[in-house]
């Protein structure tokens, strides 16, 4: 199955029953837009941007308003790199986000993407408040062929990541993956932990290539975006891993995201196989909402 292809088509319906570019199609769209989680503000400015193509190019026919909304949509979504930062050895990779947003697996699915690769990874069961959290992390590192680092439960998050970059430098590790606890809601706390995470990081491998990866379930629509604000303004987040897609008739949230944030979305979770975490695409997305 290709990339998207389990997203469900927001706009068919509209397009079915396309007549003309008039003023009755732009307020129908912008709803329809409203309605698939794009956000107020992204959802009428998007429909502005395609009302100005429309009247500029003369456009017309179906096909042609498809293409200039397809386009609008890729322009709002490109607004970094997609690509991981794991120029060095080992690089350093922090996941936050709330508890039940797939975190978890989606560690481990990109373990198993880089291995594929061709990269060494160990996984650092960090989230040492949530029960059961590193067993189900050491679950996922098996699936994927990689190590772990991981201590008792109530343990130091600070101690088992030094223990796990420690491992990494005597092994040859090419990435170590962290994962971190689900339930630090407050900010101060949240910024507090990650401070002194990217302390331990900065100490124990100088210069090492950081990604800090927000996990969000694309189901949570609007609450998503207030998620990803807040970790934005704690965290300093260069990327976004959006799990769940093939479960929401939705999914427009990658756009409000990456128009009203500025952080790429990097990764798509479209099932629940090791193999469905997939690099995001914005062509192929705005192809699948249109």
């Amino acid at each position: 199955m290709g990339f998207f292809d389990k997203l469900k088509k927001i706009t068919t319906n509209l397009f079915s029953t396309f007549t003309e570019a008039d003023e009755a199609f732009f307020e129908e769209l912008e709803e329809t837009l409203i309605l698939a989680d794009l956000g107020m503000e992204t959802a009428v400015e998007t429909v502005e941007k395609l009302r100005e193509r429309v009247r500029r190019n003369g456009l017309r026919d179906q096909e042609e308003v498809k293409a200039a909304l397809r386009a609008v949509l890729v322009e709002e979504l490109d607004i970094g790199t997609t690509e991981l930062n794991v120029s060095t050895t080992p690089s350093v990779m922090l996941f936050i986000g709330v508890n039940g947003v797939g975190k978890t697996t989606s560690i481990g699915k990109l373990a198993y993407l880089l291995k594929m690769c061709g990269k060494r990874c160990l996984l650092c069961a960090a989230d040492t408040f949530r029960a059961a959290a590193a067993d189900q992390l050491e679950i996922w590192a098996e699936r994927a062929g990689c190590e772990l680092v991981r201590q008792h439960e109530g343990a130091d998050p600070g101690a088992v990541l030094f223990d796990a970059l420690q491992a990494a430098k005597a092994r040859g590790v090419d990435v170590v993956l962290c994962d971190t606890a689900g339930r630090l809601h407050n900010k101060a706390n949240l910024m507090a932990e990650l401070a002194k995470l990217s302390k331990i990081i900065d100490r124990e491998c100088p210069g090492a290539a950081r990604e800090t990866l927000l996990v969000l379930d694309a189901t949570t629509g609007q609450n998503g975006l207030v998620q990803a604000r807040t970790f934005k303004e704690a965290a300093g987040l260069t990327g976004i891993i959006l799990t769940k897609l093939d479960g929401t008739a939705k999914g427009g949230i990658a756009v409000a995201i990456a128009k009203e944030l500025g952080v790429p979305v990097k990764f798509a979770g479209m099932g629940e196989g090791i193999g469905d975490l997939q690099p995001f695409d914005s062509e192929a997305y705005a192809e699948a909402i249109i």
